[in-house]
C-alpha cells in the first residue's frame, strides 16, 4: 500500500481525471513552489475508477479558472491543522486569460505579442470557448 503523509496545512487537488495531473502541475507552475508537492497518479477511486491527486504542503494561491478549464470536476480541499476546512468545487470559467493560445494565424494575437489571449465560454454544455478577437473556437 502506498503511504503519502497527511498534510498539516496546504491544499489537496482531488478528483483529477487519471493522467491529467502533470498538465495541471505545468499549467499552475507548481515546479516554482518552495514546498513539497506530491503527485499521486492512478489512485483507486470508487466514483471514477482511477484518479490523480496533487498534494501541496503549503497554502498557495491557485488559479482556479485554469483548474476549472482543465477539469471542472476537480475539487480543491484546503487543509489547516490536519483537517479539511474548505472544499471548493469548480466549474468551467466564463473567461480564461492566457491559458489557450489562439491557433488562427490571422488573429491579432498572432501579430501583437503583448496582447493577452482571452477566450469566452459560449457553450457550457459542450465546453466550447471562443477567442474574443477572431471568434476561433476551442473545445475544452
Amino acid at each position: 500500500m502506498l503511504n503519502i503523509d497527511s498534510l498539516e496545512k496546504g491544499l489537496v487537488i482531488d478528483h483529477i481525471k487519471a493522467g491529467k495531473s502533470m498538465s495541471i502541475y505545468q499549467f499552475l507552475n507548481l515546479d516554482k513552489l518552495d514546498c513539497s508537492v506530491a503527485i499521486i497518479k492512478n489512485a483507486k477511486s470508487k466514483k471514477m475508477g482511477k484518479k490523480d491527486i496533487i498534494k501541496i504542503d503549503d497554502k498557495v494561491d491557485l488559479n482556479l479558472d485554469v483548474l476549472g478549464f482543465i477539469d471542472p470536476d476537480i475539487t480543491v480541499n484546503i487543509i489547516e491543522n490536519g483537517k479539511i476546512v474548505e472544499k471548493k468545487r469548480l466549474n468551467l470559467p466564463l473567461k480564461i486569460y492566457d491559458v489557450l493560445k489562439c491557433k488562427n494565424p490571422r488573429c491579432i494575437t498572432s501579430v501583437e505579442y503583448g496582447l493577452p489571449h482571452i477566450f469566452e465560454l459560449v457553450d457550457p454544455k459542450l465546453g466550447i470557448y471562443r477567442c474574443i478577437y477572431c471568434e476561433q473556437e476551442y473545445k475544452a
